[in-house]
């Protein structure tokens, strides 16, 4: 099986082929990280219920959760109005971040200063 032709023909893609996934606690609204998937990684998460990735850097694909137990079971997927990018609403298990942060966003948060 593939993606659903009417949810690909709605995506666009990088020139790889792929769209960055925001995702999202379900419950609580908190960003929890940034991901990329491509066709079939849309279509796994939308028929497993388990988010599934493209890993850049390994050049496969990654269910979140398989190797760490950090699974997210996905609640909602949605595409914004451009359709390039996807917002995935999780229910998080564990960390959501690689370093075993609570989110990707936690380490380094920047200062703002608003010059008059």
């Amino acid at each position: 099986m593939s993606l659903d032709p009417k949810i690909a023909a709605r995506l666009k893609r990088n020139g790889d082929g792929l769209v960055p996934a925001i995702v999202q606690q379900y419950d609580s609204g908190e960003v929890l990280m940034l991901a990329w998937m491509d066709d079939e990684a849309l279509h796994r998460t939308l028929t497993t219920g388990r988010a599934t990735y493209w890993s850049r850097s390994r050049g496969a694909y990654w269910v979140k959760g398989d190797t760490s137990g950090h699974v997210q079971h996905v609640k909602a997927v949605s595409l914004d109005c451009d359709g390039d990018t996807v917002l995935l609403k999780v229910d998080q298990v564990g960390a959501a971040c690689h370093t075993g942060d609570h989110t990707c966003f936690d380490a380094d948060p920047l200062e703002v200063t608003i010059t008059p």
